[in-house]
């Protein structure tokens, strides 16, 4: 029976001898390994609790600008019918909802010619060119431009912001100011920054115009034929050399009354001087 008992003690002591050693050997491998940091395996191990606040929202791309770009163009052509040619036109404007600001028509040596000047909404402008140009063979002056004016337009509106702000500051000042020289000064400095203010609206306006609508010029003639000269017979050709001399000689005969006081002055001019030779001679 004692032989038993130091026997079951001898198993227990074993076990718990291999038990240890296990554990040691398993805590020096855990040792080994390379752990992360402490903030990151915070950040990883830590579950989001419905009590946190929402993670700030990433940051945001750059918004594009709006382009302002002013489109303008010339257009030249000829034609075989000029009233034709203009009621395509006025269906272009129509279509286009354009409207026409000026409209001239003469005749030169050789032509008959038509200009107009077309103001036509920037988002239309290429269908305004497209329709216009149909029927059309060939252009002798086709010039289509566009000019980007972005840059011009942020720095006006960033200019106008910081007068506006500088105008209110002074506004805010007067309120508080009790001398009358000073009242008098802050005055003077609020109508200075409002002028400039007013100017740059004013350029803003102007630019927004040009950019909203396109300005398009269109010149279209029609070539008068010329007289074939076998039509025109040698007595006409003749009587024609005939009245051409008479005006001629008409408007030097007009040229000379028209100067007669210096005709005068030359006679007079001439007679003394002939005189005085004379006394000469005779000495």
């Amino acid at each position: 029976m004692r032989q038993l008992f130091f026997l079951s003690v001898l198993v227990l002591i074993l076990l718990g001898c291999s038990k240890s050693s296990a554990s040691a050997e398993e805590n020096y491998a855990i040792a080994t390994v390379q752990l992360p940091p402490k903030g990151e395996s915070e950040a990883y191990d830590k579950k989001p609790s419905p009590n946190d606040a929402p993670p700030p929202p990433p940051p945001k791309v750059g918004q594009q600008i709006e382009q302002k770009i002013i489109k303008e163009a010339t257009l030249k052509f000829e034609t075989d019918n000029l009233e034709n040619s203009f009621s395509q036109i006025q269906k272009a404007v129509a279509n286009s909802k354009a409207r026409i600001i000026n409209d001239s028509e003469g005749k030169d040596f050789a032509t008959l010619f038509r200009n107009l000047t077309i103001k036509v909404p920037s988002q239309n402008f290429d269908r305004f060119i497209n329709d216009v140009s149909k029927g059309v063979s060939y252009f002798e002056v086709k010039n289509i431009s566009a000019e980007d004016v972005t840059e011009q337009f942020i720095d006006l509106t960033s200019r106008l912001k910081t007068k506006k702000k500088l105008e209110e500051r002074y506004l805010e000042i007067l309120k508080k100011a009790n001398k009358v020289s000073e009242i008098l000064e802050i005055e003077e400095q609020i109508s200075t920054i409002r002028e400039e203010i007013e100017a740059k609206e004013g350029q803003l306006k102007y630019l927004e115009s040009r950019v909203s609508e396109s300005t398009i010029t269109i010149e279209f003639y029609k070539t008068i034929p010329e007289k074939e000269g076998v039509k025109i017979s040698y007595g006409s050709k003749l009587w024609s050399a005939i009245e051409s001399g008479f005006y001629t000689l008409s408007d030097l005969l007009l040229s000379l009354l028209s100067a007669w006081p210096f005709v005068i002055l030359i006679v007079v001019f001439a007679y003394f001087i002939r005189r005085r030779l004379k006394r000469r001679k005779k000495e």
